[in-house]
């Protein structure tokens, strides 16, 4: 038995049966978390209401489980990893350049956009309350 596998088995002899638990039904996902607390409303209900407020305390229910953070996480450093080609690194970077530009581009337009949309929204307050002082002073005068 090599040394890291010895270090493993110890390590998982070292869990406790409610982590080895924990960790199983975190592998199977959320949906295991969910059959687990309807079982356990139906045989024990105090059971089913503990689970309930150990997935909302922990953010089971609502997060998504370590397995798809950890892979995303990946997916974003592969990117910037080099392929050992110099010519597809440097077209490589020289796309993600460009494409960070439009990315800058776009989000400054859409800025814009806004900015145009919160201004003609403001004007048309304005003329609105312009309209209806001068409709108050008219009726004052008559």
């Amino acid at each position: 038995m090599t040394p890291a596998a010895a270090y493993s088995s110890a390590s998982h002899d070292r869990m406790g049966w409610l982590s080895r638990s924990e960790a199983w039904l975190d592998s199977k996902g959320k949906g295991a978390w969910i059959a687990a607390m309807v079982l356990g409303f139906v045989f024990f209900w105090p059971v089913g209401l503990a689970l309930l407020f150990y997935m909302i305390w922990s953010k089971q229910m609502f997060g998504k489980n370590c397995k798809h953070r950890a892979h995303r996480t990946q997916h974003g450093f592969h990117a910037m990893k080099s392929s050992g080609n110099t010519a597809f690194d440097a077209y490589k970077a020289d796309t993600l350049r460009r494409l960070e530009h439009e990315q800058d581009d776009f989000e400054a337009f859409l800025q814009r956009l806004r900015d145009a949309k919160d201004k003609a929204e403001f004007d048309e307050f304005m003329d609105e309350r312009a309209k209806t002082a001068a409709t108050e002073r008219a009726d004052e005068d008559a």
